[in-house]
């Protein structure tokens, strides 16, 4: 099947729009990598994006029509445990003195939001390099 302009300017958004979401999601993460809470249940644990390829046109939808693309199939939580802390002079620390803190992990974050950007970074270029090939197919089609 011939790959039209349209399906690699798709396609790049796809993988933009899937970034973006694992930054935010990663971004999120590091905002909440300090909290703690009183019970285990209530701590927060670190979100984690799973993309999803879109091989063939049952897979698409008019959120992502393009085959060939990606999108973010679902957010999960990380299933490390949640540190437990003895921390006797936290309001929220338990009659033994232990809080629950989150499970996030700054330098995993950090090495996530990276790969992230460049992903990101390398998804603008695509669609850049299309932008400009489209534009030199036209100074021919002119001359």
């Amino acid at each position: 099947m011939p790959m039209s302009i349209d399906n690699i300017f798709g396609i790049g958004g796809t993988a933009l729009n899937a970034q973006m979401i694992r930054m935010n999601t990663t971004a999120s993460n590091l905002a909440n990598a300090g909290t703690t809470s009183a019970t285990e249940k209530e701590a927060y644990r670190g979100k984690r994006t799973i993309f999803k390829s879109l091989m063939d046109d049952q897979m698409t939808n008019a959120g992502s029509p393009y085959v060939g693309g990606v999108k973010v199939d679902k957010i999960v939580d990380d299933t490390k445990p949640v540190p437990r802390v003895y921390d006797p002079g936290n309001p929220l620390a338990d009659g033994d003195g232990f809080v629950f803190q989150s499970n996030v992990n700054e330098v995993t974050e950090m090495v996530d939001m990276m790969a992230a950007s460049r992903s990101y970074q390398n998804n603008v270029e695509v669609v850049n390099t299309a932008r400009e090939l489209m534009m030199r197919s036209l100074e021919i089609i002119k001359a």
